[in-house]
């Protein structure tokens, strides 16, 4: 049973910054992609930002140029490093990681969640 465990959430205040990690319990370099998501209350979980195993790192358009994904193959782990936080990056974030089976189809795994509040 892969396991992703989410850390480093918490209050911060307008401005500030926050380190999202994400631990695998497996090997991440078996993830095709790896991402982070968020969900607020009512709405739909969206999209932050995504790793893949190759090629280039993708952001959504109100985190671009604020947040930075990695991803650490060797340790297992995929970080998320969010700076200049607004009110509106408050809600839960989710690791996510995909991989195909062997079979073709897509698997979806993911952690448990870590809240994030941004206020003063």
């Amino acid at each position: 049973q892969v396991q992703l465990v989410e850390s480093g959430g918490g209050l911060v205040q307008p401005g500030g910054s926050l380190r999202l990690s994400c631990a695998v319990s497996e090997s991440i370099f078996s993830f095709n992609i790896m991402s982070w998501y968020r969900q607020v209350p009512g709405n739909q979980r969206e999209l932050v930002a995504s790793t893949p195993r190759y090629g280039s790192r993708r952001y959504s358009d109100s985190v671009q140029g604020r947040f930075t994904i990695s991803r650490d193959n060797a340790k297992n782990t995929m970080d998320l490093q969010m700076t200049s936080l607004k009110p509106e990056d408050t809600g839960v974030y989710f690791c996510n990681g995909e991989r195909t089976s062997p079979s073709g189809s897509k698997l979806n795994y993911w952690g448990q969640g870590t809240q994030v509040t941004v206020s003063s």
